[in-house]
């Protein structure tokens, strides 16, 4: 039983309960990306989340014995999250770069930034804190995107996704657009395999637009194997 405690730790307990509580805070958050399909969803921010607050439990618990062992050592608790900070830019990065060179995922990017810092102040014990944020970042990412609808935006766009075959002729698809009287904004496409592209298209789908039939009409082009609206 001694060997048992030596091995475990007199932490153990609060410990485990930190990464629990930062796995399902940081799991609503993702599950609210998830549900959206956006690129970073419910795993990634579950990593994101309970990874930082591993780091903030390494920084906290994982040099007490050195310090009770050599009485010169001083050590920092803010290093180890500071570097987390910093580090967690390159998520964000893959998740607005993903789709090319138009700036897209800021959202995403910032939802991967703001979880890590959530499972810092989880891995600090300071749990209330926690939850609040989580409230409001979800409050932000739920109903105050429906409220950002209500704002005229001049340059907003909406970007379809279309992934073909390489034989696809692209001026099908302009021309199904222009019957629906749509302008495209800009046209990106990216190899993603010997046989397949992927074709980003920048448009302005209005409320009233027939987006279903404007998809089906699309999807029945040949080459073409899906299709589908991405969001910011």
């Amino acid at each position: 039983m001694d060997y048992i405690d030596q091995l475990l730790g007199d932490d153990f307990l609060l410990i485990v309960l930190r990464l629990f509580v930062a796995l399902i805070l940081s799991g609503f958050i993702g599950f609210e990306r998830e549900i959206n399909n956006h690129s970073a969803g419910f795993r990634t921010h579950i990593l994101v989340g309970v990874g930082s607050c591993l780091m903030m439990i390494l920084s906290l618990f994982g040099f007490t014995s050195f310090l009770e062992v050599y009485d010169n050592i001083r050590f920092d608790p803010a290093r180890i999250p500071s570097y987390v900070i910093s580090g967690i830019g390159f998520l964000g990065a893959g998740t607005i770069i993903v789709y090319g060179g138009t700036v897209r995922g800021l959202t995403t990017a910032a939802s991967i930034w703001t979880v890590a810092g959530m499972g810092l102040v989880v891995g600090a014990g300071m749990y209330s804190v926690a939850i609040v944020a989580t409230l409001i970042i979800l409050v932000s990412l739920i109903f105050l995107n429906h409220i950002e609808n209500f704002f005229p935006k001049s340059k907003s766009g909406n970007f379809i996704e279309i992934v073909v075959e390489k034989d696809f002729k692209i001026h099908q698809v302009v021309e199904v657009m222009e019957r629906y009287d749509l302008s495209i904004k800009s046209i990106e496409v990216f190899r993603i395999e010997s046989n397949l592209r992927k074709i980003y298209i920048k448009t302005k789908l209005r409320k009233s637009q027939d987006v279903i039939g404007l998809f089906e009409e699309i999807s029945r082009i040949e080459y073409v194997n899906h299709i589908t609206k991405l969001n910011n």
